[in-house]
C-alpha cells in the first residue's frame, strides 16, 4: 500500500536519506528547545524523562512512519501520537524569557504545532543541504509544501503556517533573531547532552559515532544558538566539521549503481533501525544504573 508522499516527493527524496534522517531530529530538538512553551510542554507531558533518547527514537520512528511508511503504518502512528498529545495542556510554572509565569500551552494550539514542524523543516533542510547537495529553489519549495501537508496529517490546521517556503524563511529566521528565545535551566543541561557537548554523550555502541553525530549537530547549528548554550566551537571543531561535510557530500555524489555495496543502507533507506540502536543503548545504560542526561529530574 502507498504512503502519504509519493516516492518521488520531496520530502521521501530528503527523509529518506539516512545522514539527514539520523541527524536532523537531535538538530531541531536542540533549537527547539528554545522555545519555552514547547520545552516545557513536552518535559512536563513525556514518560521518558530519564530516558529521553528512548523518547527521541519513538519520536524519530513516528515522524518517520508518516513521511515513509504505507498509509496503515502512517495512521497507526497518527493515531498513538494523537493520543499521547490529549492530555499535554497546562501552564508555564515561572517566567521564561518573554513569557511570564502562566502562559498556556497545549499540544493543540495551532502556533505551537506549527512550530515544532518549522523546527523539524529546517533542520531537514540544513542538514540535506550541508550533508548532500544544496536543493534548488523548486526543491525547497516542493520540500516546504510536504512538510506542511505532514503537519496537517498530525492535526495543524493549513493556515497556522505561512503559504510560502519564502514566508516561511522570512519568519523563521526573524524568529531565530528575536528576543523570543530562551532556554530555561534544564532546557539548556538537555540540549547540551543532545547536541554532544556534555559527557556522557549518546548511549551508541561507537563513540566515535557519538564525537561524528555531535560534531554535525553543534556544527549545523546558528551561531546564535551556540551562543545561548554556551557552546565551544574552537578552530579545530569547524576544521572537523567541514571535512566530514565534505566527506558526507562526496559520497552522496556518487551515483547509487556505483556506489560499494555495503555502503548503500549507509547512504538510503529508513533510519529506524538507528534509531532502535539508540533507545537499546540507553535501555542497556539504565539497567546498569547509568542516568542518560545526569542533572535532569526524572
Amino acid at each position: 500500500m502507498s504512503g502519504y508522499f509519493a516516492e518521488n516527493s520531496m520530502a521521501v527524496r530528503v527523509m529518506s536519506t539516512r545522514i539527514v534522517g539520523i541527524t536532523y531530529g537531535e538538530r531541531a530538538l536542540v533549537i527547539g528547545a528554545c522555545n519555552p512553551l514547547l520545552y516545557v510542554g513536552t518535559a512536563e507531558h513525556t514518560a521518558h524523562r530519564t530516558s529521553p533518547y528512548t523518547r527521541l527514537s519513538l519520536t524519530g520512528r513516528m515522524f518517520e512512519a508518516v513521511f515513509l511508511g504505507s498509509r496503515d503504518e502512517a495512521d497507526k502512528a497518527l493515531d498513538f501520537t494523537r493520543k499521547r498529545h490529549a492530555t499535554v495542556v497546562g501552564a508555564l510554572p515561572e517566567d521564561a524569557g518573554t513569557h511570564p509565569a502562566g502562559s498556556p500551552y497545549s499540544a493543540h494550539d495551532p502556533h505551537l504545532m506549527f512550530m515544532t514542524m518549522a523546527f523539524a523543516f529546517d533542520s531537514a533542510e540544513t542538514m540535506y543541504d550541508l550533508l548532500v547537495r544544496r536543493m534548488t529553489d523548486a526543491e525547497r519549495a516542493d520540500l516546504w509544501l510536504d512538510f506542511v501537508t505532514w503537519a496537517t496529517l498530525f492535526g495543524m490546521p493549513r493556515d497556522a503556517a505561512p503559504s510560502t517556503y519564502h514566508e516561511f524563511r522570512s519568519y523563521f529566521d526573524a524568529y531565530l533573531a528575536s528576543d523570543e528565545l530562551h532556554l530555561t535551566d534544564e532546557a539548556q543541561l538537555v540540549g547540551t547532552y543532545l547536541a554532544g557537548a556534555e559527557a556522557p554523550r549518546y548511549p551508541l555502541p561507537s563513540d566515535l559515532t557519538a564525537r561524528t553525530l555531535g560534531l554535525l549537530v553543534q556544527g549545523s547549528l546558528p551561531r546564535r544558538i551556540r551562543d545561548l548554550y554556551g557552546l565551544r566551537w574552537t578552530f579545530a571543531d569547524a576544521a572537523a566539521f567541514r571535512a566530514t561535510v565534505e566527506g558526507s557530500r562526496a559520497l552522496h555524489r556518487r551515483p547509487l549503481p556505483f556506489t560499494p555495496p555495503l555502503l548503500r543502507p549507509m547512504l538510503r533507506g529508513a533510519s529506524t533501525p538507528s534509531y532502535n540502536v539508540l533507545a537499546a543503548g540507553e535501555r542497556r545504560n539504565l539497567r546498569r544504573g547509568l542516568s542518560s542526561m545526569p542533572g535532569v529530574a526524572g
